[in-house]
């Protein structure tokens, strides 16, 4: 059995749609698909989860939101009628809608799950209803009445373990299960949303659930590229990656699959395979548990921008018991994670998320690390670029260090942070982000671009 999930792209037209079809005819051991909401037909295009969400936006200020709501049906329409679908699809995809815009606005985040889900659960019964069409035996599967439960509040959505019991029932069904990505419920059945591309969450909790023999994540490149194919030209194709070097390029910047989606799989030991959409012969990406070592030591560098730093400085704060604790837990109280934690004897520095940030949370974080942890100094800045180089034979390899520091050196770009995971499959440099492209560019020279012999 094997779990597949299409991306937004794979998705958002009829035309994409019948390449969907015709990739699950081929095989029939693609038994569950997992589908997200319409993405963007062409580059300037709007992707359907951002209309719904201007669509919410608008409900909850109590506008007129007849224009928004036409554009999101119109999307539906446009496909089932280029998929020569019936009108009963669409009314049922137009009620749904309607009844979601009804829905109590008292709780505007649960609001706002609710409208942005059903991009995702409409294309589901959209697409089941085309695979019917074309002779598949095929049904629409609602998260809730398989058994997708979700944690509630506080915190990120994340399955419930009883959930993988309950949805391994899949495994039996004799039919082509169509389901909904992005989104699950709790045990009071309230509907908790992913973090986005949280579609890519949904297929891998089904993967490990039925103990698949292959997830294939669908998306529109051929491979996984070893650099950002909009900064460097023709990058190295990845053929074979562990599990631990695409969580590692993920969390920077890799957007082709979405960074918590391969615990999952990686607890059942999954193999997933990142496929293209419009080409469904190339054989993909290979992530696996382990592979076999090539003379290169970096397999993929990846960056991404949107982080802050917290600098704290305090006089023998190494001699001070409790002092990073105290510190973590002013972020906790803010609802604050942080990502890396780089440290010197007598200053601290924390890097966080700068979407968890505004003016009066910085105000309130810096005030009291003044005031309760009597620090020297303490100050917030933004617009840093976390620039991650990754590779399973980096451990065994001497010197990448100084190579990778050689090259942004290069630049000209100060490094503002340097930090290696224990695991040392990952070398992480924090950097102004108006280096980030220079600094890419130069480290893929230096790492993948065989030098010239004289």
């Amino acid at each position: 059995m094997k779990v597949c999930k299409f991306g937004g792209t794979s998705v958002a037209s009829a035309q994409q749609i019948k390449k969907v079809g015709a990739i699950v005819k081929a095989d029939p051991s693609r038994k569950i698909v997992v589908v997200s909401a319409p993405g963007k037909r062409f580059e300037d295009d709007v992707k359907v989860t951002d209309l719904l969400i201007k669509l919410a936006e608008a409900s909850l200020r109590s506008e007129n939101v007849s224009e928004q709501f036409n554009k999101v049906i119109e999307r539906y329409v446009q496909i089932a009628e280029g998929l020569d679908l019936g009108r009963e699809i669409q009314d049922i995809i137009e009620t749904d809608l309607f009844n979601r815009l009804a829905a109590d606005k008292g709780n505007p985040g649960l609001f706002l799950d609710q409208l942005k889900a059903s991009g995702e659960d409409n294309l589901a019964k959209l697409v089941a209803a085309y695979f019917i069409s074309i002779g598949l035996h095929a049904e629409y599967v609602n998260p809730k009445d398989a058994g997708l439960l979700v944690n509630g509040f506080p915190g990120r959505a994340q399955a419930l373990l009883e959930s993988y019991n309950q949805l391994s029932c899949l495994r039996e069904k004799d039919t082509i299960t169509v389901f909904p990505g992005f989104f699950g419920f709790t045990e009071e059945g309230i509907l908790r949303t992913f973090e986005r591309g949280g579609s890519d969450i949904t297929g891998s909790i089904l993967a490990a659930a039925v103990k698949a023999e292959l997830y294939e994540n669908f998306t529109d490149v051929d491979y996984v590229y070893a650099a950002n194919p909009k900064i460097i030209e023709n990058p190295v194709e990845i053929v074979k990656m562990t599990y631990r070097e695409m969580r590692e390029l993920s969390y920077a910047g890799f957007s082709v699959l979405h960074d918590e989606a391969l615990m999952p799989a990686f607890k059942e030991s999954v193999p997933v395979c990142i496929k293209n959409t419009n080409n469904p012969l190339a054989p993909g990406t290979m992530i696996v548990a382990e592979r076999e070592h090539s003379f290169r030591p970096v397999t993929g560098i990846s960056a991404d921008g949107g982080f802050s730093t917290l600098y704290v400085s305090k006089y023998l704060m190494n001699r001070e018991i409790g002092f990073g604790r105290k510190l973590l837990q002013i972020l906790e109280d803010e609802e604050i994670s942080y990502e890396h934690s780089p440290s010197g004897i007598d200053n601290l520095s924390v890097i966080l998320r700068s979407h968890q940030l505004n003016s009066e949370i910085e105000e309130r974080i810096v005030h009291r690390v003044k005031t309760e942890l009597h620090a020297d100094e303490v100050h917030i800045n933004s617009n840093f670029s976390m620039i991650v180089i990754v590779g399973e034979g980096m451990r065994n390899s001497t010197g990448l260090a100084a190579r990778a520091t050689a090259a942004i050196s290069r630049t000209g770009a100060n490094i503002e942070m340097i930090n290696q995971g224990s695991s040392e499959v990952s070398l992480v440099f924090g950097v102004l982000k108006h280096d980030e492209t220079k600094i890419m560019k130069e480290l893929y020279k230096e790492f993948f671009v065989p030098a010239l012999v004289v």
